[in-house]
C-alpha cells in the first residue's frame, strides 16, 4: 500500500477496534465506550504505519502484555485484516526517566553515558527537575532568540505540582545532583500532561543561567529537522546508554499508552515515532529520556525520546518511542540552536 491507502486502512481498523469493543461491552452489559474514553484506551492496542522492504506501508499494530482485551482484539484485527499488518508484542511502555515508579534511570554507577557534572552543557548529559531523578539533556533550542536546554515534562516538570522557575540540576538528584551548586537553571516552559488524557508530546524547556554550552553532537550540531517516513536509520546520545543506534520501525502511531506512574497515571499519546535498536542492546533504557533522535548520517533530527518498552524488537530488547521533533518544537515556540 501507498502512504495514503495505509492511512485509510489505518483509519478503517480503529473503527473496527472500536466496533469490537462496543459489541464486547454490550455482551457484558456495561455502557459502550466512546472513543476517547479510558475503557477504550484500555484495549491495550495502538495503531500506525509501518514501512515495507518494497518502499509501501502496511498497519502498524501494537499490544501490551497484560492487558485483557489486548490479545483478543489483534487476533480480531489479524482475521479481518489477514496477513498485511505488521503486528508486534510491546510489553508496558514506561516514561524513560521517572518519579519514584515504573522504569526509573539505571543507577549511576551502571550507566554508560554522561552522568557527572559537565560545564559547558552538552547534548546527552543527566539533567532533571530538582525533586525528579535524572534524564537526559536532549539539545538546544532558541525561544526568542534566547537559548534553552530541551527535555521531557517527565524530566523537567516531573509531576502537575511542577511550576515555572522550578529550580533544574545538571547532573540530576539521581546522579548527585544538589541545589544551589549544580543549579544551572530554571524550568521555563513546557506542554502540561494532564491525568487520563490523550497528548501529542512529552516536552519541556529550561532556561539557562550561563550561556556557555557546547551544541555538538556526535555528528557534530544538529539544526536541521526532517519528518520521519520509516525505515530511517537513527542514532542518539543519551545519559544511560550514550551513544546508540537504531531504526524506526513505525510512524504515526495513536494510542500509545504510557504508564507515568502516581500523579499522572496512564496518558495516552498519538502521532509517535517508534524506534528499535539494531546493535545487540536496546536502543534506550530508563534516563535516556528527553534524547534527541537524529538520522544517520545527515544528523537531521526527527524527534525527542521519551519512553520505552523492557521487551519487544527484533532483539527482544525493547522498543522506544519519540514525538515528532517538529511537533515538539512547534507546541514550545522554539527552534533549534545549531
Amino acid at each position: 500500500m501507498d502512504l495514503q491507502e495505509a492511512r485509510q486502512r489505518k483509519s478503517e481498523l480503529a473503527s473496527f477496534i472500536g466496533e469490537v469493543l462496543d459489541r464486547r461491552a454490550t455482551a457484558s452489559r456495561v455502557e459502550p465506550a466512546s472513543a476517547d474514553s479510558p475503557a477504550a484506551l484500555r484495549a491495550g492496542v495502538s495503531l500506525g504505519l509501518a514501512p515495507q522492504p518494497d518502499g509501501g506501508f502496511g498497519v502498524a499494530v501494537r499490544y501490551r502484555l497484560g492487558v485483557p482485551t489486548a490479545r483478543m482484539v489483534v487476533r480480531r484485527v489479524t482475521e479481518h485484516v489477514g496477513p498485511g499488518v505488521d503486528v508486534r508484542r510491546t510489553g508496558r511502555i514506561s516514561p524513560a526517566a521517572a518519579r519514584p515508579g515504573p522504569r526509573p534511570p539505571v543507577i549511576t554507577a551502571q550507566a554508560v553515558g554522561e552522568t557527572g557534572r559537565s560545564r559547558p552543557l552538552r547534548p546527552g548529559v543527566s539533567i532533571a527537575h530538582v525533586h525528579v531523578s535524572a534524564g537526559t539533556l536532549g539539545g538546544f533550542v532558541r525561544v526568542d532568540g534566547v537559548l534553552h536546554a530541551l527535555s521531557n515534562y517527565h524530566v523537567l516538570v516531573g509531576s502537575p505540582q511542577g511550576i515555572t522557575g522550578d529550580v533544574v540540576l545538571q547532573p540530576g538528584p539521581a546522579d548527585g545532583g544538589r541545589d544551589p551548586q549544580d543549579r544551572i537553571g530554571a524550568l521555563a516552559g513546557f506542554v502540561a500532561l494532564e491525568p487520563g488524557s490523550r497528548a501529542l508530546v512529552d516536552a519541556a524547556l529550561a532556561s539557562l543561567e550561563a550561556p556557555e554550552v557546547d551544541l555538538r553532537f556526535p555528528v557534530g550540531a544538529v539544526s536541521t529537522t526532517a519528518v520521519a517516513l520509516g525505515g530511517e536509520e537513527v542514532e542518539k546520545i543519551g545519559r544511560t546508554t550514550g551513544i546508540t543506534q537504531g531504526r524506526v520501525t513505525a510512524i504515526e502511531l495513536d494510542d500509545v499508552v504510557v504508564g507515568y506512574g502516581p500523579g499522572l497515571g496512564d496518558i495516552s499519546l498519538d502521532n509517535q515515532i517508534e524506534v528499535e535498536g539494531t546493535g545487540v542492546g536496546p536502543f534506550s533504557r530508563g534516563g535516556d529520556s528527553g534524547s534527541l533522535v537524529y538520522r544517520r548520517p545527515d544528523g537531521a533530527a526527527l524527534g525527542l525520546l521519551f519512553a520505552g518498552s523492557e521487551t519487544g524488537g527484533e532483539n527482544g530488547t525493547g522498543l522506544t518511542y519519540l514525538n515528532p521533533i517538529d511537533a515538539v518544537l512547534e507546541a514550545l515556540g522554539a527552534e533549534l540552536a545549531g
